[in-house]
């Protein structure tokens, strides 16, 4: 659809006057080049100005015409380019910032193909551009910027029409012009708006703009309005042949036109269905001026016989309320039309065609022919067409959306199948979910708009449309990618009912809604039937979501043990969003201002800004050449600075994510970068010892602060700015003055480093933490010490005073954030959660909220008041490096970096001991075949045998010079042998704890040990890449495998013996001839794998990833020998017999983010179950994960077909 389809060709006699203009000569001849000094932005931008209807496209259409021949648009051997776009109000992909910078860098790659090459850096890994997604305008403007910093020895001409249409992001694009005229003197833009736009003072202001306005060239105006009228009523039927009719009706035109191009437009569209005899008094009627134009049409919508008057009132004010444009059967729908009208597309089209002139229909979609049309039928059509107000319009609107979406709305609308199907499924034809689309985005803010939530009728139904719909909708708008609206629809609508009477068993349905789809936002999106998957099973018992649709849960799941905490903040420990998308560990988060976002600083060299509502991450900015440590939003939350590894400091332009400054000074890493509170400073601190005081708009460095005698680890300015604190690797605070740089005050009793310091906001007081796992708080005037907060259990890394400085935060490298009384000391609340170190904690502006960076990569968002609730699950205390089940499947034993080893019930899930005696991390635990003992491996470099049942230490095996890695018990559980970094085996007496054997080979350290089910030989891998066969009783080397790429990290047995399974970080599982060494199959399996065995009958692998199939092959011949070698066979094998994997029942996957089905993706696992560790039951009906968390979680499966 091009711009001349919906308003008009340009006719050069309507712009030609323009053409000689001395204000367009002026812009069009000033040819400004980048070694101009002086005047060479006094006329870069064109700001053509008028009211609604005067013909600002037209013109803009015409110097497009008049300037394309010279551009590459027409001629490639030009040297000048040519981009341009068109706003448009009513057409919402054409009336944001993103829309319009999209379509010029598209226009200029279109024109010069060699820029693809500036942009394919900015492309997603997955090959998809950024285009499409919220992060994409920092993408766009960085991409746009590019090509013109490649261009810039030639003229580029942009042209961007009705500025005030761009309704969404303005400012943005404003802004973005506005930077391109300061940098890029050979660009020349054109721009055109209403008279009242918003940003008027800022155009006005700018010294780069050049302004023409209509109303002030009347005169030329009203020539080419005559020039268009000629041409627009030379195509009636009805004048042909009469030319006194046509000179009457162009001088009757001329005088009523007022200059307004649209006006004419549309009395000439009425005067195509005049008959030539009342052309006259149809002209002599219509009303002069676009107002007076727009209530005839009014009245005659008013004077249609029959239904006709109400269909078109309920057309028309459907249309002018609706938040987008509507599909003809969207607008049936909603419109409130009857049911028999509103499912056929001709009835409302032929409904469409009688409202007057407002509405023109494109490809089944309905629009106002202007932007001020829709204007009038809002603000001055009254009860023509809301006659009851457009409330009740809005309520209508609700109405007939929950109506529609409860006839519409049911489980797989788009027939995907399989829980695990991802949302990239294309959707089958006709679109089940065409008529309810508009409905499911935005029925609450009818609601809203209506005002009749306080009624209890509506409170009713909207709570029955919850609790017989909620998760159909939430699959409907994960179907066409719109979680995001469905979390601000839930947020809104428990706004709404905040307080109400009569509303409170709604309310605390609504909350459980929001909790729940927050929490499972991550798994919905990315596969809609996770809805019924993830979600429900993930889900605390108590939520009301979860119990309301339990049936449509996983019916093959028989239990997941221990069950999950009872209700969402003991689930989720008050942790309201988990945000996951960088690389590496996250360093650094912040909040906005006004709390509606988080910027988060990532060792994958990158600062992401998150929505910190709905979680959807809003821009990724990207430039540091290393570690970012430090990120910090100015006090208007127009700016973001960062401190990085690569000892820069940088500051971004928060809303386009352009780099506005990069200040270099710094000899090291940049640890701590803040704004002062008037934003017009930067403060970084630095490895080099030294604080530095920028000016944040020129990057000047105004004062070195040196002093401290080791790394400048924090700092902070106060909140009038006049002083700054730092906090330093030796063990001290400083208090400077900021602006003569002088020490005020040095601050001494913590007993180590000191990683992070604050300010409370009346900077009375100071905050600090430090590595001796203490909180202090300082008199800030004194230097005396007020308190000692002491509870976390290894360093703290970050506080923060709350707004209100009545609380405090920190975040600490035991995984924790405690919250704490900053009077009393008194510690207030834990939260857990995160499965690695808290590296930055912070409070949101209001204090309700407290979002954390961690280096398990995530930001979780906590609400500050609900962490009392916190009940942690029983488990470990840190990561389980491995579990393991008994052999009889009745149990399951886990073992962890808090050093200890559980023992589980593996169908109650309930902890039935813990065994304690190891001096460092746990890495290797099995049962004995008997399952009577436990043996277990440690980096304290010893093997403990335990018994199983009482959980006494029965032996410890001592005799290994660097950690133990892998432990097994002989088939007759009399021998143990273990595998260690120290790069031997060992065998032992696992009675007497004698070493028996020690078995040296292995050129790198040992990962895994097996026995051979009659015990007469150990294998072994490596990180050498090999397996090694060895004789138990001799300790002979039998064999030495070769052929894998990668570390061994499992290997193991056959039942009978003969054959080797071994599995690697290269991906693949070998399987072994262990007589000959021959490889006789390669399976790819896309996974390391660490567990590994054969079932009784040999046609299967039990992994910790699946169970995987063996298909039988036959054995290979030789070409031209009989007499093969053992390594031709090997050599034969590995080229026939390398295939893809074929899995049963359950397992994980690759990534870890899922729990498999037959290796497809089935239950997608939330950040907090993802496993470090995993093994498989014998049946294959049991699977047993250990997390980073500490938890252990046992499932339980049904062999049947269901999803």
């Amino acid at each position: 659809m091009t711009i001349h389809q919906t308003r008009g060709a340009a006719l050069k006699e309507s712009y030609e006057w323009i053409l000689h203009h001395p204000q367009f000569q002026r812009w069009c001849n000033n040819n400004n080049n980048n070694n101009n000094n002086n005047n060479n932005n006094n006329s870069q931008v064109l700001w053509i100005k008028g009211d609604p209807g005067k013909g600002k496209t037209m013109l803009l259409c015409g110097i497009i015409d008049e300037l394309g021949p010279t551009t590459k648009l027409e001629d490639p051997l030009a040297k000048t380019f040519l981009s341009f776009f068109f706003c448009q109000a009513t057409v919402p992909k054409l009336s944001n910032a993103h829309a319009a910078l999209r379509g010029l860098v598209y226009m200029l790659v279109d024109t010069q193909p060699s820029f693809l090459s500036l942009i394919q850096k900015k492309f997603k890994e997955n090959g998809e551009p950024q285009f499409g997604d919220m992060e994409a305008w920092a993408a766009l403007c960085v991409m746009f910027l590019n090509i013109l910093r490649e261009a810039s020895s030639d003229r580029i001409y942009i042209v961007v029409d009705a500025l005030d249409e761009c309704v969404q992001d303005q400012d943005k694009l404003l802004q973005f012009i506005l930077q391109g005229t300061r940098e890029f003197p050979h660009v020349k833009w054109i721009i055109s708006s209403r008279n009242h736009v918003e940003q008027r003072t800022r155009l006005d202001d700018s010294q780069s703009i050049l302004s023409l306005e209509l109303q002030e060239n009347a005169e030329s105006v009203s020539v080419a309005i005559g020039a268009y009228i000629s041409d627009r009523i030379a195509e009636l039927e009805s004048l042909q042949n009469d030319d006194a009719l046509l000179e009457y009706v162009q001088q009757t035109l001329q005088k009523k036109a007022e200059g307004t191009f649209l006006w004419v437009a549309l009395v000439v569209q009425e005067l195509q269905h005049v008959d030539s005899w009342d052309v006259e008094q149809v002209v002599d009627d219509v009303p002069t001026g676009l107002d007076d134009l727009y209530a005839r049409m009014i009245d005659q919508i008013n004077k249609l016989a029959g239904k006709s008057r109400e269909y078109c009132q309920l057309v028309l004010s459907a249309t002018a309320l609706a938040y987008r444009p509507l599909q003809l059967l969207e607008l049936g729908v909603v419109s409130g039309l009857p049911d028999k009208i509103a499912g056929n597309a001709n009835n409302i089209e032929t409904i469409v065609k009688r409202s007057g002139s407002f509405l023109t229909i494109r490809d089944k979609t309905i629009y106002f022919v202007h932007q001020s049309a829709k204007d009038y039928v809002i603000e001055k059509a009254g009860l023509s067409i809301f006659p009851s107000g457009s409330m009740a319009a809005h309520g209508r609107m609700f109405t007939k959306s929950l109506q529609v979406m409860d006839k519409v709305l049911r489980r797989d609308m788009y027939s995907l199948g399989a829980l695990g199907t991802p949302i990239n499924q294309s959707q089958p034809p006709p679109d089940p979910l065409a008529v309810a689309r508009y409905s499911c985005v935005y029925w609450v803010d009818h609601l809203e708009q209506s005002g009749s939530y306080e009624e209890l009728q509506v409170v009713g139904t909207v709570d029955a449309f919850l609790r017989s719909r909620c998760l159909y909708w939430l699959e409907a708008l994960s179907l066409f990618r719109s979680v995001t609206d469905g979390i601000m629809a839930i947020q809104k609508l428990g706004a709404l009912l905040q307080g109400r009477s009569g509303a409170a068993g709604l309310q605390d349905l609504v909350q459980d809604a929001y909790r729940f789809i927050r929490y499972h936002r991550g798994a919905i999106e990315d596969s809609p039937l996770q809805a019924y998957g993830s979600a429900l099973v993930f889900s605390p018992p108590r939520s009301m979501i979860k119990q309301l649709f339990q049936q449509e849960g996983p019916n093959n799941i028989i239990a997941i043990a221990p069950q999950m905490a009872d209700d969402w903040d003991a689930h989720t420990g008050a942790c309201l969003q988990t945000l996951e998308g960088h690389d590496s560990y996250v360093y650094s988060v912040v909040f906005s201002h006004d709390s509606s976002r988080v910027a988060s600083g990532s060792e994958d060299k990158t600062i992401k800004i998150w929505d910190a509502h709905t979680g959807a991450c809003l821009q990724t900015l990207e430039g540091h050449g290393s570690y970012v440590y430090s990120v910090v939003f100015s006090h208007d939350s127009s700016r973001v600075a960062s401190g990085s590894d690569d000892k820069t400091i940088k500051i971004w332009d928060a809303h386009t994510g352009a780099c506005l400054q990069t200040l270099k000074g710094h000899d090291s890493w940049v640890n701590s970068v803040v704004f002062s509170h008037d934003s017009s400073r930067v403060a970084s601190g630095s490895e080099d010892k030294a604080i530095k005081i920028w000016d944040a708009h020129t990057g000047a460095c105004l004062q070195t602060l040196k002093g401290h005698d080791d790394w400048v680890k924090s700092m902070v300015f106060s909140h009038d700015s006049s002083r700054v604190a730092s906090g330093s690797f030796d063990k001290t605070i400083k208090i400077w003055d900021a602006h003569t740089g002088a020490c005020l005050q040095t601050l001494k009793g913590h007993d180590d480093w000191v990683k992070s310091v604050v300010f409370s906001h009346d900077s009375s007081r100071v905050a600090s933490g430090s590595d001796d796992k203490t909180i202090k708080i300082w008199d800030a005037h004194t230097g005396a010490c007020l308190q000692t907060l002491k509870g976390h259990d290894y360093w703290v890394k970050s506080v923060v005073f709350s707004h209100d400085s009545s609380r405090v935060a920190s975040g600490s490298f035991d995984k924790t954030i405690k919250i704490w009384d900053a009077h009393t000391g008194a510690c207030l609340q834990t939260l857990k959660g995160h499965d690695r170190e808290v590296n930055s904690v912070v409070f949101s502006h209001d204090s309700s909220r407290v979002a954390s960076g961690s280096f398990d990569k995530t930001i979780k968002i906590w609400d500050a008041h609900t962490g009392a609730c916190l009940q942690t699950p029983k488990g470990h205390d840190s990561w389980v490096n491995s579990v393991v089940f008994s052999h009889d499947s009745s149990r399951v034993a886990s073992g962890s970096e808090d050093k200890t080893i559980k023992i589980w019930d593996a169908h109650t899930g309930a902890c039935l001991q813990t065994l304690k005696g190891h001096d460092n991390w746990v890495k290797s635990v099995v049962f004995s075949h008997d399952s009577s003992r436990v043996a277990s491996g440690s980096d304290d470099k010893t093997i403990k045998i335990w018994d199983a049942h009482t959980g006494a230490c029965l032996q410890t095996l001592k005799g290994h010079d660097n950690w133990v890695k892998s432990v097994v018990f002989s088939h007759d559980s009399s021998r143990v042998a273990s595998g260690s970094f120290d790069k031997t085996i060992k065998i032992w007496d696992a009675h007497t704890g004698a070493c028996l054997q020690t078995l040296k080979g292995h050129d790198r350290e040992v990962n895994s040990v097996v026995f051979s089910h009659d015990s007469s030989r150990v294998a072994s891998g490596s990180f050498d890449k090999t397996i090694k066969i060895w004789d138990a009783h001799t300790g002979a080397c039998l064999q030495t495998l070769k052929g894998h790429d990668d570390w061994v990290k499992s290997v193991v047995f056959s039942h009978d013996s003969s054959r080797v399974a071994s599995g690697s970080d290269d991906k693949t599982i070998k399987i072994w001839d262990a007589q000959t060494g021959a490889c006789l199959q390669t399976l790819s399996i896309g996974s390391s794998v660490i567990n590994l065995s054969f079932d009784a009958t040999g046609s299967s692998l039990h992994t910790n990833i699946g169970i995987v199939s063996l298909r039988d092959s036959p054995a290979p011949t030789p070409t031209n020998s009989t007499d093969a070698t053992a390594s031709e066979l090997q050599s034969l094998r590995a080229s026939q017999l390398s295939q893809s994997p074929e899995y049963q029942g359950y397992g994980i996957s690759s990534d870890r983010f899922w729990i498999t089905r037959r290796s497809q993706s089935w239950l997608w696992l939330p950040p907090t179950y993802r496993p470090t560790c995993s093994a498989v039951g014998q049946s294959g009906l049991a699977l047993v994960l250990g997390c980073r968390s500490g938890r252990v979680l046992i499932f339980g499966f049904v062999p049947d077909d269901s999803n």
